[in-house]
């Protein structure tokens, strides 16, 4: 299938402006449409920003209001918004940015008459667990599920592996790991860590299969191996097609 319409929401972080850059280049989406505070680096015909203009936009809050209804159909919404505490400068910030305003957008494109709804969101997710982060990304994702996509796809990737523009010591040294273990053999990192190139196609591979009648209704989780599968293994075949 093609003329696919796509909307992101996280296009400027890690896996986000992997998904874009994928979108942009793929054949079967004819018009990509990214929420975005800044101008994007990626420049195609098919690719505009929600605001049109982001410098005259600032407030995010704003963002859900702005989604075009009824959407142009078929459409997916892909969703690798998110941010850290230290970032947003506290949890009660982090939480209205990875959970508010996730939230709202995702009623947003629901309302509007997106069918597929594809949220990246982390291993270990639970919103009955003890850590904040995972708690809240499970939250998330029951909050979603609930809003009854025909497809709701939601990945659950492991160390995301990738050159980021903000510093994250902590992670830094364990990136490294895992590119070496990668650069060595892809099975010695793949089932804990996956390259944000590989997360990205796997997204956009999940949404279009669903998109297209190739996967059952409902919820769909991906964990570290399926996301390997479609976003590599999947993928290259797709290529030499």
């Amino acid at each position: 299938m093609s003329n696919i319409n796509a909307f992101i929401a996280g296009s400027t972080g890690l896996v986000g402006g992997n998904i874009l850059n994928t979108l942009v280049h793929h054949p079967a989406f004819s018009q990509v449409s990214a929420f975005a505070r800044r101008r994007l680096r990626q420049e195609s015909p098919k690719l505009s920003t929600i605001p049109a203009d982001p410098a005259t936009t600032q407030d995010t809050a704003k963002w859900p209001s702005l989604m075009p209804s009824p959407a142009p159909q078929p459409s997916i919404f892909f969703s690798a918004l998110g941010t850290t505490r230290a970032q947003a400068g506290g949890v009660d910030k982090q939480r209205a940015i990875d959970y508010d305003l996730n939230l709202a957008l995702a009623k947003a494109a629901k309302e509007s008459g997106v069918t597929t709804y594809v949220l990246v969101s982390t291993a270990g997710a639970n919103p009955s667990g003890y850590g904040a982060y995972p708690k809240m990304k499970g939250e998330l994702e029951e909050a979603v599920k609930a809003l009854g996509f025909d497809h709701t796809v939601i990945l659950r990737p492991g160390l995301i592996v990738g050159s980021r523009e903000d510093s994250r010591p902590a992670e830094f040294a364990i990136r490294k790991v895992a590119g070496f273990a990668g650069c060595v053999s892809n099975s010695l990192k793949d089932f804990w860590a996956q390259d944000a190139e590989v997360i990205a196609r796997a997204a956009v591979h999940a949404g279009e299969l669903c998109v297209e009648g190739k996967h059952d209704k409902g919820v769909w989780v991906l964990g570290g191996s399926d996301i390997v599968r479609l976003g590599r293994t999947e993928w290259k075949v797709q290529e030499q097609k």
